[in-house]
């Protein structure tokens, strides 16, 4: 027979009007089909299940879950959660609120209708949980802040696993998103010896999907764009400063070969990084002369 266990914490500072707050963390071995709700919590509420089965059901949809699963409660909506009749679930959770929570929550990767998702086997969030638990216990005044950055890193978590799900499949507000993260870490890293398989490992997806959705979106492969990423930033050094040379121009946009990078800033303007740098500089020139009467 399995015995129900109970232990939760609050944080010891009282609960201010405030961006962002961990109320209490918990953790519970449930009897056999311990239920709660239909209710609604005023504060969000994640779970995360240890080991056994249950249910959870909210406005929209009803899931059935086991070990490795989270599920979040959001304020202000009707739901129950039940353990199973033989299995019962053991779980771990966190409760937080203030302004700022809707926004977390949602650069996490969750909605009203993806309140699930179950992160891999070497996820932090379990380990997080019991240290929020532990920080909380203690009593110390440096375990509300201490909260926060683990309700950080436990969001993290979440958004690796949530964006991932959402953006795999063909659903564009996912394709877009991938992309605008490329084309960030491009105009982050161009200065860099950067290469394609590093973005894409860093990034965590295959290169050859990478490269047919941002081809699709773009009209550009991740290699053209880099390359005329570089060249444009080259061209706004190459006017605006006349005293570097062609080579260190060529290593300041991330090419270390400045035979290579005259070839292509040809390919892309018609004339030579020199030429154009001239044309630029006689046109400002001209821009410059007063024109008498």
């Amino acid at each position: 027979m399995i015995h129900e266990t109970y232990s939760a914490a609050a944080n010891p500072e009282i609960n201010e009007v405030s961006d962002l707050h961990v109320l209490f963390a918990g953790e519970s071995q449930t009897q056999a089909d311990h239920r709660l709700g239909p209710k609604v919590y005023d504060y969000f509420l994640l779970h995360f299940v240890e080991e056994g089965k249950g249910s959870f059901q909210t406005e929209f949809a009803h899931y059935d879950l086991s070990e490795g699963d989270c599920f979040l409660i959001q304020p202000d909506q009707l739901v129950s959660y039940a353990s199973d009749t033989v299995a019962p679930w053991r779980y771990r959770w966190i409760a937080f609120n203030g302004d700022k929570a809707h926004q977390l929550i949602s650069r996490a990767g969750f909605t009203p209708h993806l309140p699930v998702f179950q992160p891999g086997p070497d996820s932090r969030i379990p380990g997080l949980l019991e240290t929020v638990l532990q920080a909380f216990r203690s009593k110390k005044p440096s375990s509300h802040l201490a909260s926060l950055g683990y309700l950080h890193l436990i969001m993290a978590d979440a958004e690796e696993t949530l964006v991932r799900e959402s953006a795999l499949p063909a659903g564009e507000t996912g394709v877009q998103r991938i992309v605008k993260q490329m084309i960030h870490y491009m105009s982050s890293q161009y200065a860099h010896p950067l290469s394609i398989e590093q973005m894409c490992s860093s990034l965590g997806y295959n290169r050859a999907y990478l490269s047919r959705i941002f081809k699709k979106e773009t009209g550009l492969t991740p290699v053209t764009y880099l390359l005329k990423l570089r060249i444009d930033k080259s061209r706004q050094l190459l006017r605006e400063r006349p005293e570097l040379s062609i080579e260190q121009i060529a290593a300041s946009v991330g090419l270390a070969d400045a035979l290579y990078f005259s070839r292509q800033f040809r390919r892309f303007h018609g004339e030579s990084p020199s030429a154009y740098r001239k044309n630029a500089s006689g046109q400002t020139h001209l821009k410059n002369t007063p024109i008498h009467p």
